[in-house]
Formats: structure tokens, sequence, C-alpha cells
């Protein structure tokens, strides 16, 4: 991809340094040469100097937002968090990059977003599975028209990880936001809602079965559309052998696609988002294809994934604050996805 560049880089700050500021946000916004990394709030130890010396360490997110050198602020911080924090930021005077799930109500962001034009300051979702590279073949297939009319989706993200977590914010029933479905559905519900748009009615199934669980580890919810499609999106903590995480069936064809997007993995062992092998899935993770020729018979072709990055979600966000182009990712969807959520 081309990465715009700036005399002028935004001046950004992350509210958190840990695994989601360290992997997911720190080496995009240092790599983008539309942005300045200079500051982080680091409320125990300062860690990040060590991985990006000049970096500006303040105490508290207050000191933080206290800096007039700032123009960007990206919450990276626990769910029920999310809505203070930002309201902080954009009062404060700064445009906002705010983490999934952007709020816990649609109230919450509705507010959010109202106060952002109040304040004359953009304020972003990020949501980064819109480029992961299995999903980008998805959306590739879904455009292409291969599959003709769709008749089902089947999306999952599942994993086996039957043990309590040691983060609290994620397994303690009386915070707001916690549990499976706020932490993989805003994933997969952005994903469908920006190929399909809002559904007509929605169904929602939940569950608790890990051992001594306190919030919700399974999900499933049945997205209904005018045009007779039905979506089904699956996540779970309990499932030790995962299939397919895309499965797509249509008038003309069938897709399937494993969840193979390799950038959290290549960010963990250190891989640098401008790297050449960066977002590029391994042989033999390709999908399967099949279609109807036209004396009926089928088809089956493997079908590979092009390379993908997150830096494709900053680079929009540049592009909206440098020269205002829409941001792909509009408030009312993020509305949809809370009322679905929260349903």
């Amino acid at each position: 991809m081309t990465l715009s560049a700036h005399s002028s880089p935004i001046a950004t700050g992350l509210l958190a340094y840990g695994m989601s500021g360290k992997l997911f946000h720190a080496p995009f916004l240092a790599q983008h040469p539309g942005f300045e990394l200079r500051a982080v709030a680091e409320r125990t130890q300062p860690r990040m100097a060590a991985d990006y010396p000049g970096i500006v360490s303040y105490p508290s997110s207050e000191a933080l937002l206290a800096d007039p050198t700032l123009e960007l602020v990206v919450v990276n911080t626990p769910n029920d968090t999310h809505y203070d924090l930002t309201r902080q930021a954009l009062l404060a005077g700064k445009h906002v990059l705010v983490e999934k799930p952007v709020a816990t109500s649609v109230a919450q962001w509705q507010e959010l977003c109202d106060l952002a034009r109040q304040q004359g300051r953009q304020l972003f979702a990020y949501q980064n599975r819109r480029w992961d590279t299995d999903f980008a073949a998805v959306r590739r297939v879904v455009e292409s028209g291969q599959l003709g009319q769709l008749i089902e989706m089947h999306v999952r993200f599942d994993r086996y990880r039957p043990a309590i977590g040691p983060k609290v914010f994620k397994e303690a029933p009386d915070r707001a936001g916690t549990g499976l479905l706020y932490d993989l559905g805003p994933h997969l519900l952005d994903q469908v809602i920006s190929l399909f748009g809002r559904p007509a009615t929605t169904e929602k199934t939940t569950g608790s079965y890990r051992a001594h669980s306190q919030v919700t580890d399974f999900f499933n919810l049945h997205l209904r559309y005018p045009s007779g499609l039905n979506v089904w999106l699956t996540g779970s903590s309990l499932v030790a052998d995962p299939g397919p995480a895309y499965v797509l069936n249509g008038t003309l064809g069938s897709y399937r696609k494993g969840r193979t997007d390799p950038q959290e993995a290549q960010l963990l062992a250190g891989v640098k988002p401008l790297e050449a092998a960066y977002g590029h899935e391994q042989p033999g993770q390709e999908g399967r294809l099949t279609v109807a020729r036209a004396d009926g018979t089928l088809a089956a072709t493997p079908d590979a994934a092009a390379p993908s990055s997150y830096l494709e979600l900053f680079e929009a966000v540049y592009q909206a604050l440098r020269h205002e182009q829409p941001y792909p990712i509009r408030e009312e969807e993020l509305a949809w996805q809370l009322e679905i959520i929260g349903s």
C-alpha cells in the first residue's frame, strides 16, 4: 500500500501500553509517516520507552490529555472505560481513536458522537479486523458475484481457553462490557455489517460454560436480511478443533475460508508492518471456491488471499484528519452493532 506523508504529522498519544498498545497501535503509528507517536499514559511502571526511546510517559490519563501538543488520542483501555475516557479526550480538544466496543450502549455512543460534533473533533472506531487477510478474501468473493444470490453465511471466531483469564476487566460480571460477546462480537458484527448493512431482524443466544465462569463465553447471533440472506455469527471459548471461520453458500456456489490472518502472530514475533512478509498468509491456507459451470457440474479451486494490513485503518484516519476524506467505519454502523449486542 502507499502511505501518505505530511510535513505536519499527527501527534498521537496512547492511553495504555498493554498488549493492545504494544501490538495493534504503536507499531503502526511509529511506521506510518503521517503520525508522530509522542506520548503514553503508564499508570504503574513505565515500559514503553524500552521499545520507543524518546516517548513521553505520563502517570495518568489526565496528565496525557493535558498535553497541548497532542492532536489524536487512542483509547485502548478496558471496555468499561471507553465511554468516560473518550468523553474526557473530546472535552480536552483531542481527536479520538477508540477501540471496540466503542461504548457499552447505543445511548453512550450517540452521546459521544454528538459531543465530537460539538467540539469540532473527529471520533474514529478502531475495527481492525475489516483489514484481516481472510476477511478481505471473503469480501472479494462476495463482491465478485460468483456465488450468485447469497443464501447463508456462517462466521466463527473460536478458541480453546477453558481457564478463567487473569484480566479482571474481561471476566468480572459487575463491570460493563465483559464477556466474549463484547470481546469478539464487535469484530464479527463489523465485518458483516460492512458487507450487508443493517439486518432486518436479529436473534441472540449466549451461554457460560467454563468452570467458574461468571461471564458469557459462548454466543450466537442470527441476522436476517431482507434479501433472504441468513447470517450466523458464533464465538466460543471451548472449541478444541476449530473448523472454517467463514462458510458462504449461494445459488451458484460456495466458499470456505479458515481464520488465516497472520498479522497478530507476526506482530507478536516482532515483524514490522512495513516488512515485505507482513500480512501474507502461509501456503496451504487458501480458501476453497466451488462454483457451478454452465453445464451444471461443479468446479472447486483454491483461492489465495491477497496480503492485507492494519496500516490501512491508520491511513484512513490520516486521510480523514488531513484531507477530510470519509472514514469507512460509519457512526450508524457502530450504533447498529451496539444495538444487536445489547438487545
